[in-house]
């Protein structure tokens, strides 16, 4: 595997893991981190560490950023990500070689292609995918064993617009290992990593809500949780209730969903996740019936316009729009 030049931009646990994972491959890494106390401990490790990033005189390269984005309160904080982004655009600036910059911090859908290559353009007058190359990789590592994961990834996405910046990614990280997805939207790729996260936390919650009702009941969850995780489609079926737009039908699911709120309150246990669960399916059902309707008004229309002209009309048959998430 040919050796890259990499810089890590953000040298704290997922900067760190990424680029010492890239270094026992082969690579030539430098890692950057403002923190001057960070950076003498990482020359301790004997690794490449600065506290401002120099693109001068260096080859084509590929820039991690790897900045911190904390939520405050509602919404993620980009303060330092934005000054980090801001610090790599005035060093492309000063450089004669087309280097690419890599987006691998979690960030909200569209930050790539708004806020860090809005920032990157400012800041060094070139343009995204021409002077400079620009990408989104998500990590997914996990804070007690970032350096494992990295080496032995599960998942590996990618995302850009320069199909040529794909492939060098792709080439990059494919020796690790691991399932590897790739799209052409960052945003994409943005998003994926913001729902990932998200679904393993409504997921703890899900079964935190139902140990509420466990401990009403007097029994132990955890044996009940094990067989569910055998036993529902949900958990072992990766295909299962994806499809968006489509509300959950049949008789099972509105049933249990509906009869067992009922159940909850009997014996004094609120459950606001599943009141969202049906709230959300209701209101699903909703636009789906809306959008029914209008597409069968429609057709009809255009029937009878077609007959009243002496053509030969086609029947439009219109879906439900519902997931088939009845048990076998």
């Amino acid at each position: 595997m040919q050796s890259s030049r990499i810089f890590i931009v953000g040298s704290g646990v997922v900067g760190a893991a990424t680029g010492g994972g890239f270094r026992d491959a082969g690579h030539d890494v430098t890692f950057i981190d403002i923190n001057e106390a960070r950076v003498e401990e990482l020359k301790g490790r004997g690794w490449d560490a600065r506290t401002e990033i120099d693109l001068t005189d260096e080859p084509e390269s590929l820039i991690f950023l790897t900045l911190p984005t904390p939520n405050d309160g509602h919404r993620y904080d980009l303060t330092a990500f934005t000054a980090g982004t801001a610090s790599v655009g005035r060093a492309l600036k000063g450089s004669a070689a087309r280097h690419t910059v890599v987006v691998r911090s979690t960030v909200p859908p569209g930050t790539t292609e708004g806020l860090v290559k809005d920032t990157l353009e400012e800041n060094s007058g070139l343009v995204a995918n021409e002077g400079f190359g620009l990408a989104s990789n998500p990590e997914f590592l996990r804070a007690v064993s970032a350096a494992e994961d990295f080496a032995n990834p599960w998942m590996t996405v990618i995302a850009s617009r320069d199909p040529q910046v794909v492939e060098r990614l792709r080439a990059l990280l494919a020796p690790f290992g691991g399932e590897m997805r790739t799209f052409s939207n960052p945003a994409e790729a943005e998003f994926v990593k913001c729902a990932h996260n998200i679904f393993n936390a409504t997921k703890i919650s899900f079964w935190n809500e139902m140990w509420l009702v466990a401990q009403k009941l007097g029994v132990d969850l955890d044996p009940i949780a094990a067989t569910v995780a055998r036993s529902a489609e949900g958990s072992i079926n990766p295909e299962y209730g994806i499809r968006g737009g489509a509300p959950y039908g049949g008789v099972c699911l509105p049933k249990d969903t509906q009869g067992f709120l009922g159940f909850a309150k009997t014996i004094d246990v609120d459950m606001p996740l599943l009141s969202a669960v049906v709230e959300t399916n209701d209101r699903l059902a909703a636009i789906v019936s809306e959008e029914v309707d209008t597409a069968t008004h429609a057709a009809s229309h255009a029937q009878l316009r077609q007959a009243a002209s002496g053509k030969e009309t086609t029947a439009v048959a219109a879906g439900s729009g519902q997931q088939q998430h009845e048990p076998a």
